[in-house]
């Protein structure tokens, strides 16, 4: 497979061009028939909200299992409550996401990404002439494993973020656990059957995003329409300010807002694992002109020497399998994703 490119920093954050008062630049305005608005017309999702602490317990699990079967088989996501983080945790979050992005450009920039590397603070990368930057700034971090922390890119300001980050990031290595385990028992399989194939030395890595007002919601896009290279995303949610949507049948619905859950979707990886019966929904993120967004996502990514494949049970004479096995799929995505193409694209038979 390919090695990601080398990505190169765009000159300036899209804090910057705002603080600056420049003119909207060309290569902002989305060439796609539908930047996606804030239309509050479109309808929300229906998808599950999961109690985490009933997957684990016999008397009420079966229920929850059908649940989250059913969510990830037609909307490829869940919101996940009784995750073990309390609403004041999650509110120290995303107010520690808050402080970092609004400090003065001069004092983001001393973590600024590197030319030829997707970690640390900058906008949106160009990886080719063609693509159509996102309104977006970002913060990308490896949190797991801790022997992998670059903390050159981890902010001293503000005091707690790092303490903040460490402690979710050993919290969602726990959440993650308990998904993997209930996807698996939710299509009757051995419990480790998902976890055994995304491995022990899997890593996390971290993107915090801010959305500032954009002054053309109309033309311009948040994040540009696409599905995660991840096994599974965890979505921590902006709690007041809307923007997330999710493509089903054609349609674009609004993700709501619950404060207290995480927003759980599956990703191409697990696609492939579950020999695509559980789907690695299309989503993006819409801008509007009034009020700014911040969320935090952390993707679960299997070793990039595992082997991903449909696992054990789940491919027979009436479900023939799908894909072949990839090595380093997260390799692959980037180029896809900035030609507005699916990487599980070159992983289908």
């Amino acid at each position: 497979m390919a090695e990601i490119p080398n990505p190169e920093t765009v000159s300036k954050t899209v804090h910057e061009l705002i603080l600056s008062g420049e003119e909207l630049p060309e290569k902002y305005i989305y060439k796609g028939s539908d930047a996606g608005v804030l239309d509050a017309t479109l309808p929300f999702m229906d998808v599950p909200v999961i109690d985490m602490s009933l997957l684990t317990c016999p008397s009420s699990s079966a229920e929850q299992l059908h649940k989250l079967c059913s969510a990830l088989t037609h909307w490829g996501c869940f919101q996940a409550i009784n995750h073990g983080m309390s609403t004041q945790f999650l509110e120290q979050v995303r107010e520690a996401t808050k402080q970092f992005f609004a400090l003065s450009p001069e004092i983001k920039n001393k973590y600024k990404r590197e030319d030829g590397s997707i970690e640390g603070y900058g906008n949106d990368m160009i990886i080719s002439e063609q693509q159509t930057l996102d309104w977006t700034d970002r913060l990308y971090i490896t949190v797991s494993p801790q022997d992998r922390r670059q903390l050159k890119f981890w902010p001293e300001n503000p005091a707690n973020f790092r303490d903040v980050l460490h402690e979710y990031t050993m919290k969602l290595e726990d959440v993650s656990k308990v998904v993997f385990k209930a996807m698996a028992r939710s299509l009757n399989l051995e419990e480790n059957s998902f976890l055994d194939m995304y491995g022990e030395d899997e890593t996390l890595f971290a993107r915090f995003n801010f959305y500032p007002p954009c002054p053309r919601p109309d033309q311009v896009i948040g994040v540009k329409p696409h599905a995660d290279g991840s096994a599974i995303t965890i979505l921590l949610q902006d709690e007041q300010v809307e923007g997330l949507q999710f493509m089903k049948d054609g349609q674009w619905y609004r993700a709501p807002i619950i404060p207290e859950a995480l927003l759980i979707n599956v990703g191409d990886q697990i696609e492939i694992m579950s020999n695509g019966i559980f789907k690695s929904p299309l989503h993006r993120v819409v801008t509007n002109s009034e009020r700014e967004r911040i969320s935090v996502a952390v993707f679960c990514i299997p070793n990039s020497e595992k082997e991903i494949e449909p696992v054990d049970g789940m491919e027979d004479e009436t479900r023939p399998r799908l894909y072949k096995k990839v090595k380093d799929y997260v390799s692959i995505y980037f180029q896809y994703y900035q030609l507005g193409r699916r990487p599980i694209e070159g992983a289908i038979i």
